[in-house]
């Protein structure tokens, strides 16, 4: 039997996965660490706790496997995004990462704008200006840190510093370095052109490859700390919406993914760039090779539930515990006895910020239209169908932009709930269906290796024969009838509170 392994480097740990090659878990290891916020709106972490924690995974899941190390064919890595690593020329850690939700880099951002202009950074990244990129970060440290800035020798982000500890090679791969906005993303290669005006020298950054290209082999150092197998090939893997695509079986265009987390993601793969001027969502290389994405991400998804939940079901909270049940099935259960549209109420899941479409730091959550017939059940049933009201006007984007989603798969908490999933397949418009073993980016990550090591012959063999998924909710025709006024009314609520949203911030 051969083995793949998926090291998946999240923000709260590192998740590593020992799958055989029929995509079933063999063991399972996260190792946790900290975030570091030394000022508002900043978050760092260190790179050797990312090694430390991929170390501890893989020697776990050997040990508890049993399996033999002979027959690990190959490691595939995944991870948070736009992390800034920066090494010296001995390949030492300068100072620790600014990680992808770091939002101190506003003033690097206007200076994209102004010295590239953003009608080209969009035409080039595929992206406007962002704090949460890599390239603004870049500059940051430049401008801030310059005896730090002088020193460094190569750039890497999170999942890649995985890989040259593994490996001892600088590299990385189209889908994560496309959200460093310092790619010319249709082409799949580096931008000279944006390297050039904002003043980053193109031997900074690693060498680019495809996702499931071969990127190196583990060295004999990584093989004594870790206990696998010396020469065995690293994959170039994926960031990690890129991988958990792969792990969700979201291969070819007119599929997408729709994780309903804390914050929600849809993604969608595409057969050509379809950049969305306005910035409304991103676009991005996929990790399937000739393919791109867009991508949204709106911030406040199965935080508003939580947000609720934790305020107003506390009793409820207290009989799930004593049950040994989620809190989340009796909410489902509530929302479910309150017809559509909430008795006439909706909500906009702003509590915090939005990104996506409406990249807004200052709009808030708002309930319109209470009145005295609403008790919590409608309340929380609202609070559901705001995120899929949400979701569905990203949705709106990606179609305007040419991607033509005609299926969904959930993922995350929130596809648990057989409320929101057919609340999203009325809205969509599309079937929505759910896994039968949720692995995302882990998963992905160990695909894309198996792709590298010719266990499969692509990245769409390797899903189709690994994915399975559960029937589909199907979208009610009655019921998208019923939801649209309710939807086309919360569209012009953001828009008629925008400019109060700003003035409730500077009171």
């Amino acid at each position: 039997m051969k083995y793949l392994i998926g090291i998946d480097v999240g923000t709260s740990g590192t998740k590593t996965v020992l799958f055989d090659i029929y995509g079933k878990v063999t063991a399972s290891e996260t190792v946790e660490y900290p975030l570091y916020q030394p000022k508002n709106g900043w978050a760092e972490q260190e790179p050797e706790d990312w090694w430390n924690a991929s170390v501890e995974g893989i020697k776990a899941v050997i040990d508890r496997s049993g399996c033999d190390k002979s027959e690990i064919a190959g490691v595939g890595l995944s991870g948070q995004m736009h992390g800034l690593v920066m090494l010296d020329k001995n390949g030492c850690v300068l100072r620790r990462s600014i990680i992808w939700c770091d939002q101190r880099t506003h003033e690097e951002c206007d200076d994209i704008d102004n010295i590239v202009g953003r009608d080209k950074v969009i035409e080039i990244t595929a992206n406007p200006p962002m704090t949460g990129f890599t390239a603004s970060k870049i500059l940051w440290v430049k401008k801030h840190e310059p005896e730090i800035y002088e020193k460094c020798a190569h750039i890497l982000l999170p999942k890649d510093y995985i890989r040259f500890r593994l490996t001892g090679e600088y590299a990385t791969e189209v889908s994560d370095a496309s959200g460093m906005q310092l790619m010319d993303v249709a082409k799949r290669q580096w931008s000279r052109e944006i390297l050039s005006l904002l003043d980053i020298d193109i031997s900074l950054l690693a060498e680019m490859y495809e996702s499931p290209d071969v990127t190196g082999n583990v060295s004999k150092s990584a093989s004594e700390l870790t206990g696998l197998p010396e020469g065995i090939p690293v994959a170039g893997g994926a960031g990690d919406n890129a991988a958990a695509a792969i792990g969700t079986g979201i291969v070819r265009s007119g599929s997408a993914f729709n994780t309903l987390g804390s914050s929600a993601v849809i993604y969608a793969v595409t057969d050509r760039l379809n950049a969305d001027k306005k910035g409304r969502v991103h676009g991005l290389c996929a990790s399937v090779p000739g393919k791109w994405t867009l991508m949204s991400c709106t911030q406040g998804a199965g935080i508003s539930l939580k947000w609720f939940a934790n305020n107003f079901f506390l009793q409820e909270k207290e009989e799930a515990k004593k049950r040994n049940t989620s809190i989340y099935n009796i909410i489902d259960k509530k929302a479910s006895d309150v017809p559509i549209g909430s008795e006439k109420l909706l909500f906009l899941p702003y509590l915090m910020g939005e990104r996506s479409p409406h990249p807004d730091a200052f709009c808030r959550g708002v309930f319109f239209g209470l009145s005295a017939i609403h008790n919590r059940e409608h309340l929380v049933r609202a609070v559901m169908e705001g995120v899929a009201f949400s979701q569905r006007e990203c949705m709106d984007v990606f179609r305007e932009n040419g991607a033509g989603v005609d299926s969904i798969t959930l993922c995350g908490g929130g596809s648990r709930s057989p409320v929101w999933r057919q609340m999203l397949a009325d809205l969509y418009s599309c079937p929505v269906s759910v896994l039968e073993s949720d692995e995302g980016g882990a998963l992905g990550a160990a695909l894309l290796a198996g792709v590298g090591a010719k266990i499969y012959s692509s990245v769409e063999e390797a899903a189709d024969s690994v994915v399975k998924k559960i029937p589909a909710a199907e979208p009610i025709a009655e019921n998208t009838e019923r939801y649209e006024p309710y939807y086309e009314l919360y569209k012009k609520l953001y828009l008629s509170l925008k400019e109060n949203f700003v003035e409730l911030y500077d009171i």
